[in-house]
C-alpha cells in the first residue's frame, strides 16, 4: 500500500496504531522505572526517581485498555469521548518538542542548556501518540454515531466569516506583546523596573541578537509578526495559493504550543501581581506577564480555530460516503 493510500485510509488503522504506540510508551515508562531514569522520561529531564515513570507505565497502560476497548466495542460513544484526555496526556508529554523549533534560533542566543536527545526523541514520540489517539477518538466517534469516518458525513465546509473573525484575534493578540518588545528595543522602558537592556540580557542574547536590539529590531517580536502573519495566510483567499498541508503544520502546532504555554505563564503572571506567590521576574511590572503572555495564549486558542476551519474548508469532496459505502453501525444498536 503506498503512503498515500495509507494515509486515506486512516479510519481503519488509527484505533490500532494508538493501542500499539500505547504499550510501547507505557512499556519504555515502565522499563524506565524499574532502571531509573532512561529514554526521555525523566520529569523535567532530571533525575528525579522512579516516581514519574512509574506514573507514567501507570497512566499509559490504562490508555492501552481505553484503546483495546476503542477496538473491541466501536458504537459507545463513552469510550470515543474518553479517548481526548488521552490526547490531552500525550501533549503534556510531549509538549516541550512543540517549542523545540526554537533552537533553530540558537545562533541568536548563548549560554542556553544542552539539547537531550533521548528526551527530545521521547517528547516527538508523546507528540505522535497525541496524533494517533486524536485520530483514533474522531474515527470512533464518527462511527459510533453512524456517520462516515472519513468525514464525519461533510463533504466540505463553507468558507464563513468566522475565518476572518478568527484571524483578526489571533493578529490583535500579539500586537501588546510586539508593541512592548519593539518599545523596549527603541530605547523606552515601560513596564521594567530594572537597569539595563529590558528583554535583552547580555549573559544569553548573541553579541549578533544585541546588535540587532541595539537598532530597534527585537528578534521575538519579529518572530510574534511572523505568528500574525501566519494566521492572515490561513484566513486570507491570497494564502490559498500557498501549500496547504505545511501551513497546517505551522498552524497546529502553534496552537498547541502557545495556548498551554501562554496560559500557564499568564496564571503565573496574575498570581505574583496578586502577591499569591513569590516568584516572577522581578524586574518587570506585574502586568507585563499578564498582557504579554495571555496574548500568546488568545493567540494560541484562535489560531487553532483559524486551523480547522482552513482544513474543513479546504478538504475534498468525500467519495465513499457518497457513492454507496454501506451504512456503518449507529450507536443506537449497540452502543453504550
Amino acid at each position: 500500500m503506498t503512503p498515500k493510500k495509507l494515509m486515506a485510509a486512516w479510519p481503519s488503522w488509527a484505533g490500532r496504531a494508538a493501542f500499539v504506540w500505547s504499550l510501547l510508551y507505557a512499556a519504555g515508562a515502565a522499563l524506565a522505572a524499574l532502571t531509573g531514569p532512561a529514554f526521555g522520561y525523566a520529569l523535567l529531564g532530571k533525575a528525579t526517581g522512579t516516581a514519574p515513570e512509574a506514573t507514567a507505565a501507570v497512566l499509559y497502560g490504562a490508555a492501552a485498555a481505553l484503546a483495546y476497548a476503542l477496538l473491541r466495542r466501536p458504537a459507545a460513544r463513552r469510550l470515543s469521548a474518553a479517548a481526548w484526555p488521552v490526547v490531552a496526556l500525550c501533549l503534556t508529554s510531549g509538549f516541550p518538542a512543540l517549542l523545540s523549533p526554537l533552537h533553530l534560533l540558537s545562533f541568536l542566543s548563548r549560554n542556553q542548556p544542552p539539547v537531550d536527545p533521548a528526551a527530545l526523541a521521547n517528547q516527538v514520540f508523546a507528540v505522535l501518540g497525541a496524533v494517533l489517539w486524536g485520530c483514533a477518538a474522531l474515527a470512533h466517534r464518527r462511527r459510533a454515531l453512524g456517520l462516515c469516518p472519513h468525514c464525519g458525513g461533510r463533504s466540505t465546509a463553507p468558507a464563513g466569516p468566522a475565518r476572518t473573525r478568527a484571524g483578526l484575534v489571533a493578529v490583535a493578540a500579539l500586537v501588546p506583546y510586539t508593541v512592548l518588545k519593539t518599545a523596549w528595543a527603541l530605547g523606552l522602558t515601560a513596564g521594567y523596573t530594572g537597569t539595563g537592556r529590558p528583554g535583552a540580557d547580555p549573559a544569553y542574547t548573541s553579541d549578533f541578537g544585541l546588535w540587532l536590539y541595539d537598532h530597534g529590531v527585537d528578534v521575538t517580536a519579529v518572530l510574534a509578526v511572523l505568528g500574525m502573519l501566519l494566521a492572515l495566510v490561513l484566513t486570507r483567499p491570497w494564502g490559498r495559493r500557498l501549500p496547504r498541508l505545511p501551513l497546517l503544520a505551522l498552524g497546529w502546532a502553534g496552537a498547541g504550543a502557545l495556548a498551554p504555554f501562554g496560559a500557564f505563564l499568564a496564571a503565573l503572571g496574575v498570581l505574583s501581581w496578586t502577591g499569591a506567590i513569590g516568584i516572577g521576574p522581578a524586574d518587570h511590572a506585574p502586568w507585563v506577564p499578564v498582557v504579554a503572555y495571555g496574548g500568546f495564549s488568545c493567540y494560541g486558542l484562535a489560531l487553532g480555530r483559524v486551523t480547522l476551519v482552513r482544513q474543513r474548508s479546504g478538504r475534498a469532496a468525500c467519495g465513499r460516503c457518497r457513492t454507496g459505502v454501506p451504512a456503518l453501525t449507529s450507536a443506537r444498536t449497540g452502543g453504550a
